[in-house]
């Protein structure tokens, strides 16, 4: 009788812990699940990051990552995001550039979401505003309590395809 009680017991312990590990690895694989006004927050975000930058609004732009977010695996954190849009304009002539995004894709993640866009930067500085790069972001997105933000945002330029 000994026996069966202590492998019931046994039983229970090892089921026990094999819920528990199957709960742990399903709620960290799980996509967040996302709703209509989240796409369009997120949406909105994309939008405010270009118009921000575009604008020389440091502050504002940097807002629109997380506290410790990161830009192009250079620029971390606060202070160093608002530095940067004060070189892009200063520097490397952002205040004639203006970007220009389509093709967002935003995918749930186990954290938030991934999301990509494709980016166009535009010369206004010209007569008629003319393309001067193709780039392609992928970004890594989180909702915070002032909403969704972005931890990571990588840039990719496009290079053209090799000649056969």
């Amino acid at each position: 009788m000994r026996r069966q009680s202590a492998s019931a017991v046994l039983l229970s312990l090892i089921l026990a812990g094999f819920a528990t590990f199957a709960n742990a690895q399903s709620s960290s694989t799980t996509p967040v699940a996302l709703g209509a006004q989240d796409y369009i927050d997120i949406q909105q975000l994309y939008a405010r990051y270009a118009l921000l930058i575009d604008t020389g609004d440091a502050e504002g732009w940097a807002n629109t990552f997380t506290p410790d977010g990161v830009f192009n695996n250079a620029s971390k954190g606060h202070d160093a995001l608002v530095q940067f849009v004060h070189d892009w304009r200063d520097k490397r002539r952002g205040a004639s550039l203006r970007h220009w995004n389509s093709n967002l894709v935003i995918t749930p993640s186990a954290t938030g979401v991934t999301g990509s866009i494709y980016m166009q930067l535009l010369d206004i500085s010209t007569k008629v505003p003319s393309p001067t790069a193709s780039y392609r972001y992928e970004d890594a997105l989180v909702k915070t309590a002032g909403g969704w933000r972005f931890t990571t945002r990588v840039l990719h330029r496009d290079t053209p395809p090799a000649n056969p």
